[in-house]
């Protein structure tokens, strides 16, 4: 499944790249792409492993705030 997130808090490059660093600390996450001139980030993961609502919780444990985006 992919996901879009919109993530306003984001104020640099490197912010992209600390949430794209996600990637390898979640079970169930097979990619993470984030762009800071969007604000956004894209997730795809494996829906039977991991929810929504934990991809947010590991992005706030860093310092973000993701908002799902509606389909």
């Amino acid at each position: 499944m992919k996901k879009l997130f919109n993530v306003p808090d984001m104020t640099c490059p490197n912010c992209a790249m600390h949430l794209e660093g996600l990637e390898d600390e979640i079970p169930g996450v097979r990619s993470i792409s984030a762009s800071y001139k969007k604000l956004s980030m894209e997730v795809e993961f494996d829906e039977t492993k991991l929810t929504v609502e934990q991809i947010i919780q590991a992005a706030n444990e860093i310092g973000y705030h993701p908002e799902p985006v509606s389909a």
